[in-house]
């Protein structure tokens, strides 16, 4: 089995997929834009060959790397990238290359466009906060006279909560239609709710085989705040998400992926959407969790999410059941410039036992992920809570 891997070295962490594939007997062949000496040696011990491009971003470059791999190797089976950035690119080249284990080039806008999410959402009767498709302003005013202030207005392609504002009032709208970039844009109804996130990874015929909740914060309050970030991995989803993530994988047709579902856990109950603690779909995302979430999963669960990922590619199935042994798993980061009460000493004198992960994360993550990272996994909610207390205040 030939396994295209785009940009197999960032995340970083993403080696891992490489390295299960690899032990499952896939040849895993790489292309990145990075020199090949400045991949990580568990990379590089992953892949049978690597091809480097001047840029991702040169199509044809990249189209070259994968033909020269087919040439060289034979049939290729799948190409992905697992990553936001590439999505559209890698479907163009499923369906350049007639490989059908991914979603191919005329099946792309759905999942890129949140305008096209909300209608399958519609469509199949998941609930989801009512949406306009940005145009003139008294289009905007006239659906501002049916949900109400305040609302979200995002790009429809995008991903995080970059260019996100949050409307307040009618002033908010005109200082929108004002400054907004020359791209298209949705407004949605406010939710007031928690991010829940349902985490899965599907077979071929969308069955799923892994699943897990992570409780996120507001993503555009961190950044545009400055606020510390703070989120936990569950030990299982539950019920009820576990229901709406597993229709919306089917309204999708998510097959043969690992994807990241994002949900509102209603805080107040809203007319037309549910009661407090119902779940209210805000967007999908066909790909894994951001960040280090992958290995947060593992150590809630007591499992190996790179591991599962790769007996689907090789088998369609989980090889390996989960251990009975969970925990709750909760990042904490720190950010320069804040002032906190405890030291790094003192946490790690009342937390190393916890800790699974710490350390300086990549400039470039700074502002959402936070500088000083730490890991752990707890045993309850209120741990994880008392954890969460601990470091950031």
């Amino acid at each position: 089995m030939n396994f295209v891997f785009i940009s197999p070295n960032f995340p970083h962490t993403y080696w891992q997929f490489c390295d299960r594939l690899h032990r499952n007997g896939v040849n895993v062949l790489g292309i990145g834009d990075s020199p090949y000496d400045d991949l990580e040696s568990p990379l590089k011990g992953a892949l049978t060959e690597y091809y480097k491009v001047g840029s991702l971003e040169n199509y044809d470059e990249v189209y070259r790397a994968v033909a020269y791999f087919a040439f060289r190797y034979g049939e290729i089976n799948w190409i992905e990238s697992l990553n936001e950035y590439w999505l559209e690119q890698d479907a163009k080249l499923r369906t350049a290359f007639h490989v059908t284990t991914g979603i191919q080039e005329d099946k792309i806008a759905v999942i890129k466009e949140k305008s096209r999410m909300k209608q399958v959402y519609f469509d199949h009767g998941i609930p989801s906060a009512r949406q306009h498709r940005v145009s003139d302003l008294p289009s905007a005013q006239a659906f501002l006279a049916e949900v109400g202030y305040p609302v979200i207005v995002k790009p429809d392609i995008g991903v995080g909560a970059t260019n996100t504002w949050k409307l307040e009032n009618d002033a908010d709208l005109a200082r929108f239609y004002e400054e907004k970039p020359a791209v298209p844009y949705v407004m949605e109804e406010f939710v007031e709710g928690e991010i829940c996130s349902y985490d899965a990874i599907s077979d071929s015929h969308c069955d799923i085989l892994f699943e897990t909740m992570t409780v996120w914060p507001p993503v555009m309050d961190i950044v545009l705040k400055d606020l510390d970030l703070r989120y936990y991995t569950c030990p299982e989803a539950p019920e009820k998400l576990r229901e709406l993530g597993r229709k919306t994988v089917n309204a999708f047709g998510v097959a043969s992926r690992f994807v990241h579902l994002e949900f509102f856990r209603l805080t107040k109950a809203r007319k037309g959407l549910g009661e407090v603690g119902d779940f209210v779909a805000l967007e999908v995302n066909m790909r894994p969790a951001g960040g280090y979430t992958p290995d947060m999963m593992n150590f809630a669960q007591s499992v190996d999410v790179y591991q599962i990922y790769a007996d689907m590619v090789t088998a369609d199935r989980r090889l390996f059941p989960s251990p009975s042994e969970t925990f709750y798993c909760a990042y904490a980061s720190r950010k320069d410039g804040h002032v906190y009460t405890h030291t790094h000493e003192e946490i790690m004198a009342r937390y190393g036992a916890n800790m699974v992960m710490q350390e300086e994360m990549p400039q470039m993550n700074w502002p959402q992920m936070g500088r000083y990272m730490y890991t752990a996994k707890l045993p309850d909610y209120k741990a994880a809570q008392d954890y969460l207390d601990f470091v950031l205040l």
